[in-house]
Parts: C-alpha cells; structure tokens; sequence
C-alpha cells in the first residue's frame, strides 16, 4: 500500500506502532534534558507575557477586525479555529485562530493536505504571521508565553522520546525561532532539538535574542515563504536512529507489513 493512501486511522495506526517498538530503544540512547530553573523562568517572564500581550491585543485590534472580515467573506462560517493543544506538563488547553483553509475532503470523506487547503490570503497571513494574533489571548491567559515551544496536538505527546518531552517543560510560546534564520522547512528533529536548547538556557538575555530572531525570522522572506508551504507533514515518531520523521521518512516494509499482509498484520501487537 502506498503511503498517500492510507487514510487517517492508518497513520495513526502505524505512528503507535513505531511509538510501541522504536521508543525504549531511542530512550536509551538520547542525553538528559536539565530545565533552566530561575527567578527569570518562574516569575519575571510571566510578568512580561500579561503586559506585553495585553498591550498587543490592544494595539492589533484593528488588524484583526480586518482579518475576521476577510475570513467571513472567504470561507464563511466558522471564522475561528480551535483545536485542542498541549501545555506546560502535558496539560491541554484550546488554541483559537482565524481560519485559513477550506474543509476540501478526498474520496474517502477526509480532509486534503493542509498545502491544498490554505486559501491565497491564508497563505499571506502565514508569511506575515498574522494567523498568529489571536494568541495572545492565550498567552494573556497563562496557556501559552511569548518565547516557548510551538503548542502541538495530543496526538504527538505519547511518540515524544524523554529528551524531546522535555519542551513540554515550560509555556508553549508563539514562536521557537531558529538561532539561525534557514530558508528551508523545519524538519521535526531540527524543531525538537531547537526546543529542548530554549527549555535549557531560558534566561532573559535569551528570550530577547528569541524576540529580535522571531522578529527576523516573521520578515524573512526565504524563512516566510518555507513556513507559508506547510509541507513538512506529521510528526510519526523516530527513525532507527532515533531521528525525528514524518510519513515520508517511515520505511515502505513497515507500512507494508502493517496494512499489506494480513497474516503478518494478525501477528502484530498494537
């Protein structure tokens, strides 16, 4: 079976099994993670995430006024996007944004590819990093910070190894940004690796450093032009390595083994 035809419940299906047999393996091999603990990471910076993005919310209302009428004369109702994230140690929270794409199924009642999805001015507010306003209402809340691991979905929590679980150690923030700007898509592991050195070393010099690379990294047009693609594809677990992959990077044999033999498949324990 080829990979493009599996549909959601087999992705799903084949990332806990490389979950159940590659994990303990990759555990063994990764190096602790030892979060910074200071006065900074528990007190000063959740102080400067309720000023900052309360005067945020204020200055960019207008911004978002235009962008909520854009998305209703797009794509009509809903106008916002909620879909349930995952916090500081493991707790959920919901994450709330303008939409940006279509709910175009294929023939088998699920949804496209999100690069098939997004809209010409989803694509635009990607660039400018204006889907991303809404958030510090998240952040006003205490979900998420300012500088903090990007918020991923549940479904990825269980296929973290012990050194990439770590990001869940502090916020989740708006952005991670790479210490150095890239003109490529992220991989997993590059985003993973980048998070768990930010949980490492948050101070205050290294969350303005973040503030001016998200800056740059938002304006880049190489950087923004990657992003707006989104053609990075789900996070599935780890490769023999124990390198972070997605479907693509998930060996033929193991997808064949899972949905191609069924007597094989009978003997598989998921």
């Amino acid at each position: 079976m080829l990979k493009s035809e599996l549909t959601k419940a087999q992705r799903w299906e084949l990332a806990d099994y490389l979950a159940k047999t590659c994990l303990d393996e990759v555990n063994k091999r990764v190096e602790d993670v030892k979060p910074a603990r200071n006065i900074y990471s528990k007190y000063i910076k959740r102080l400067i995430d309720i000023i900052a993005s309360a005067l945020f919310l204020i200055v960019t209302f207008p911004v978002n006024l235009v962008i909520f009428i854009i998305t209703a004369c797009t794509l009509g109702k809903p106008i916002f996007f909620r879909q349930e994230r995952i916090g500081k140690d493991g707790k959920p929270f919901t994450i709330i944004k303008f939409r940006n794409m279509t709910n175009e199924t294929d023939e088998n009642g699920e949804l496209l590819p999100p690069e098939k999805r997004v809209t010409k001015c989803g694509k635009f507010f990607r660039k400018t990093s204006l889907d991303e306003l809404l958030n510090f209402w998240s952040i006003l809340k205490g979900d998420m910070s300012l500088i903090g691991p990007r918020p991923l979905v549940p479904e990825y929590t269980h296929r973290y190894n012990k050194r990439h679980k770590q990001r869940l150690a502090v916020r989740p923030g708006l952005e991670c940004p790479p210490r150095k700007l890239t003109d490529h898509v992220w991989t997993w592991q590059e985003q993973f690796e980048n998070d768990v050195w930010y949980v490492e070393n948050i101070s205050f010099k290294t969350d303005c450093k973040m503030l001016i690379n998200l800056v740059r990294f938002a304006l880049d047009r190489k950087s923004a032009n990657a992003r707006a693609g989104v053609q990075r594809g789900t996070f599935f677990g780890y490769d023999a390595e124990g390198t972070a992959i997605n479907l693509n990077n998930v060996p033929q044999e193991i997808v064949d083994m899972l949905f191609d033999n069924a007597e094989n498949k009978e003997g598989i324990q998921v």
